[in-house]
């Protein structure tokens, strides 16, 4: 499989290109074409196996294709957590968990 058969655009193709990227991992090959065809994704991977471009290539794909916002509208949301969310360190402020001010 290849990231052109995946949907992806020219651009976007020649970016990954650029990367050295010739082959989708399993993670990508997963989610590219369910957030193109506008299903929420989450998922769970190893380090290193390419979850951010799984869910970025194809939310770059739509924006690309979307028309221009007007106002405060919101084109995309991802959520993730952060690295230190479970540290002992971290404080909880109402129901969410907080890391101390720098």
């Amino acid at each position: 499989m290849s990231f052109a058969s995946l949907g992806l655009s020219a651009p976007l193709l020649k970016a990954v290109a650029e990367q050295q990227y010739t082959t989708p991992s399993p993670i990508q090959q997963q989610a590219i074409p369910a957030v193109l065809s506008g299903r929420d994704v989450m998922a769970a991977a190893q380090t290193g196996t390419g979850k951010t471009a799984g869910f970025t290539l194809p939310i770059l794909e739509q924006l690309s294709r979307g028309a221009p916002v007007k106002g405060n509208k919101v084109r995309a949301l991802i959520l993730t957590p952060h690295a230190r969310a479970g540290s002992p360190g971290c404080r909880k402020r109402g129901g969410i968990r907080q890391a101390p001010e720098a």
